[in-house]
């Protein structure tokens, strides 16, 4: 049932600090994760002696613990996963944040009695998902990050779901989970807690340089009342890698507007970036910002040496204050903290800064205020929790370990092709393919007849592809757009999300498969969707050799040709489809569909050179994927006569599938 009463308040501890600061500043609950499995990786996270005090001491404050495993999980890593459930399992935490497929499977088969929810990256963004995910047994379901309010009152009026939204903190330029770009620049998989940030870089427009993904950070104060309203069970801050004083700031200032005291807004000091309302608010025109740091600018470095700092400044620094350096060149930035290393002597209205500090600094790189360092918390705990095992039962691990997958192989090669353009019919020469794979725009759905004779005579090689976001307003559009489909004598079907079988005619004769938007990264999350009786799966875009290898699965659909989807967002920006931007390495370019922003590299990636590889491995499903091309009977014959080969398309390249998934 849904929480009409106020929502729980639940804030970051990425360290012991964050904690006390939250629980001071007035949390109901926090979130953290350990050293293993948590999308942020870089964040100092917790032992699990420490976990347990920590756990020990929030009860004494009746402030609930979740925990994260909130990132996607190789085959290699199922072993060290099942211990750490196994450890789980022997505590007292409130939930378990997940957005693995694997991850489910092996909590709801072996560890029932931890709670789960469902993670942002799990890109739950419509009622059908959210009631879906309260089905499979998901506690709670946390929201995309640009949802409106007028979809948040429609999913929440849509399903008994108890539904979290985040609404303050760092914003993702891409769909939560929906994130290819990081990991495209070098196997940092932003999925697996090692995000680069590429949307905070500086790109290259026709010789200007430009932040085209910098997003302010979101901020949802003057929407306290609407949540409340709409019995929303959680509201989310970000923040595992940010202090102890921003923690405090922030849950003070939305507990006052919990509370109802009208000062909250004014008094929200987090020394972050600038502020959005975002797609709450109704008004996205002005959420890209020049200024991708955060902390207060105050000053450019005038002198410097290798021990000492000079600059200028409008702002009295203290005794405490946290400062970030940020070089001009790009280097790593430093932050330290003020201690009796420095002087101030007053300019008129301005004051001289300086610093000893060794450094490799130059004139001209900027200076930030990252913490006023006028509070203090707690840096360890008062209590020991009780002691718990570490380590699954040996047998007991390799008894679940050997039931996951299974290494029976396809006897026949099989070759699907999917297209996003009905002009691409006359140019593929079907006879070459097995399934032909139609993800169709909206416009393009305008213009197509399933029933036309070419259609109807190769519906046994048809397959339906729906996106991977259905606003909300469109849920009974895709509905009736399957059932039309199924009624034109369509069988086969692809889903994007896995919620998305709740569109699906239900009808005995229907064949589901999953695209690789269904992250199945490891066999426990094969088998999840083998037992939700999806009968096709593809394999993550972004997988490497070892982890296909590592896995008993080779029943899946393996991509060898495609342009990935770097950055897939809702938010528009100052560029036209098709222009052109670049960075230090490589060139990309902007396409719109369905009113959704994507990303593309110019150049796509091709595994086809490694196709005698795969056979050899027991693969025999391979995707070609001419999506995002101008359809052409020459490239089709063209990249069919390559993967035949096992030649690579050039120019290409092969992302993380020699260089490694990080």
């Amino acid at each position: 049932m849904k929480n009409h009463k106020l929502p729980e308040l639940l804030l970051p501890a990425g360290n012991i600090e964050a904690f006390h600061a939250a629980v001071k500043g007035g949390a109901d609950a926090v979130y953290l994760g350990l050293k293993n499995f948590n999308a942020r990786g870089r964040a100092k996270n917790f032992l699990v002696h420490q976990l347990q005090s920590l756990i020990k001491e929030a009860k004494k404050s009746n402030v609930r613990v979740h925990i994260t495993l909130n990132t996607l999980v190789k085959n290699s890593e199922l072993p060290e996963l099942l211990d750490t459930l196994y450890m789980l399992s022997q505590t007292e935490i409130d939930a378990v944040i997940i957005q693995d497929l694997g991850t489910y499977y092996l909590i709801k088969k072996y560890f029932p009695n931890l709670k789960i929810h469902a993670s942002t990256q799990m890109s739950v963004h419509n009622s059908l998902g959210a009631e879906y995910m309260r089905k499979l047994g998901f506690d709670r379901v946390i929201l995309f990050r640009e949802i409106t309010l007028a979809e948040l009152k429609l999913i929440s009026s849509g399903t008994t779901a108890d539904l979290e939204v985040f609404v303050h903190g760092a914003l993702c330029y891409s769909f939560s989970g929906q994130c290819l770009f990081s990991s495209y620049l070098g196997g940092m998989s932003a999925n697996r807690g090692l995000c680069r940030q590429p949307c905070r870089r500086l790109y290259n427009v026709d010789g200007n340089e430009k932040y085209l993904f910098n997003l302010k950070d979101n901020q949802q104060l003057s929407q306290i009342d609407e949540f409340v309203k709409l019995g929303i069970a959680s509201l989310k801050i970000e923040g595992r890698m940010k202090s102890a004083e921003y923690v405090y700031n922030t849950a003070k200032a939305y507990r006052d507007a919990l509370d109802g005291k009208a000062e909250s807004n004014s008094k929200l000091q987090d020394l972050g970036r600038e502020k959005t309302g975002y797609f709450l608010s109704g008004n996205v025109t002005t959420a890209i910002t020049e200024k991708p740091y955060t902390g207060e600018h105050i000053g450019d470095l005038s002198n410097t040496n290798s021990e000492l700092l000079e600059f200028i400044s409008d702002v009295k620094l203290r005794k405490g204050n946290r400062l970030r350096v940020l070089p001009e060149s790009g280097r790593d930035s430093a932050a330290f903290k003020l201690k009796d290393n420095f002087s101030i002597e007053e300019k008129g209205d301005k004051y001289l800064v300086r610093i000893k500090h060794e450094n490799n600094f130059q004139k001209g790189d900027k200076v930030f205020l990252i913490g006023f360092g006028e509070l203090s918390f707690k840096n360890r705990f008062s209590v020991d929790g009780k002691k718990i095992s570490q380590k699954m039962p040996r047998k007991k691990k390799e008894n679940i370990l050997q039931k996951l997958g299974s290494s029976k192989q396809n006897s026949i090669e099989q070759i699907f092709v999917r297209v996003d353009s009905i002009k691409w019919m006359m140019k593929i020469y079907l006879p070459d393919v097995d399934f032909l794979i139609l993800r169709l725009s909206k416009k393009e759905l305008e213009d197509f007849n399933p029933k036309t004779g070419f259609i109807q005579k190769k519906l046994y090689k048809m397959i339906f592809e729906l996106p991977k976001f259905i606003p909300e307003k469109d849920v009974g559009y895709y509905r009736n757009m399957c059932k039309k489909m199924y009624q034109a004598g369509f069988r086969n079907f692809m889903i994007s999300h896995i919620s998305q079988v709740m569109l699906l005619p239900k009808k005995q004769d229907i064949k589901i498969s999953a695209n690789e938007n269904v992250y199945i990264l490891n066999d426990a999350a094969i088998q999840m969707l083998k037992e939700q009786k999806i009968f096709l799966y593809t394999y993550p875009q972004e997988s490497e050799f070892p982890n296909l290898q590592r896995g008993k699965d080779r029943k899946g659909i393996m991509p060898v040709y495609f342009y990935p989807e770097l950055f897939f967002s809702r938010m528009p920006i100052g560029l036209g489809d098709g222009v052109e931007f670049s960075d230090k390495t490589d060139s990309f370019h902007k396409e719109t569909v369905n009113g959704i922003t994507v990303i593309l590299p110019n150049r796509p990636v091709s595994l086809m050179q490694y196709k005698n590889k795969l056979d050899k491995e027991g693969f025999r499903r391979y995707l070609i994927d001419l999506s995002y091309t101008k359809p052409s009977q020459k490239l089709f014959k063209r990249v069919i006569k390559k993967f035949r080969n096992s030649e690579a398309e050039q120019p290409s390249t092969n992302f993380n599938f020699k260089l490694g998934l990080k």
